[in-house]
């Protein structure tokens, strides 16, 4: 974990930068039970389909995106979240560039 935002109120929006034709990552917490990581997707950008272990927590801070879960597509905006859940297959493609925070937690509860 990055020990210049513990105890610290940050700007989501403000602390991930997009970047031209690139997905750009920061681990906001990153533990054995678990991580939060914040993305920026520029334009056309995206994460081919794949399957985790685990559900998926995704909040949109900026923008949309296309998320594909199980071959359904929903398009998720600015402020909404979606869960993608464990063991199912979800791809991401960015329209236009946002940014999202995705949360998993390494339980199988």
């Amino acid at each position: 974990m990055s020990k210049s935002i513990v105890s610290q109120v940050i700007n989501l929006k403000e602390s991930v930068d997009y970047q031209a034709g690139s997905v750009v990552s920061k681990t906001l917490i990153g533990k054995k039970s678990g991580t939060a990581t914040l993305f920026a997707f520029d334009a056309g950008q995206g994460l081919s389909e794949h399957t985790a272990p685990y559900d998926a927590l995704v909040h949109i801070v900026d923008g949309e995106a296309e998320i594909t879960i199980s071959g359904v597509s929903y398009t998720v905006k600015e402020g909404e979240i979606i869960i993608m859940p464990a063991n199912e297959p979800h791809a991401l493609t960015a329209q236009k560039a946002f940014k999202m925070m995705l949360v998993m937690i390494k339980s199988q509860d």
